[in-house]
């Protein structure tokens, strides 16, 4: 599967259609900030305690991912798009940190 098909399936789950309600967005956003709290928990156990709930980790970015995928679909991009968009930005980054 695809990152473009998963988003497709991720938003069929979550009841994401082409005109989302602001709730509904809202609902989403809140999603990705409290799975992305989860992982930053499994990071922070890890400097507390010096070992690394890796399976645990994973989940939680698997559950980053499907509500990121989610808020694509909401805003009508593709993934893969933004993610080439993200690389290109970071490659430019990297390029004028380079020259300076």
């Amino acid at each position: 599967m695809t990152i473009d098909e998963y988003a497709v399936w991720a938003a069929g789950i979550a009841k994401v259609d082409e005109q989302p309600s602001n709730e509904r967005l809202s609902y989403l956003g809140l999603g990705l900030a409290g799975e992305a709290g989860e992982v930053a928990e499994h990071i922070k156990k890890l400097l507390r305690d010096d070992w690394l709930d890796k399976a645990g980790l994973v989940e939680e970015l698997g559950d980053v991912v499907y509500y990121w995928a989610c808020l694509c679909a909401a805003t009508g991009q593709q993934p893969s798009a933004l993610l080439d968009a993200s690389a290109a930005k970071i490659k430019r980054r990297i390029s004028e940190a380079a020259s300076r």
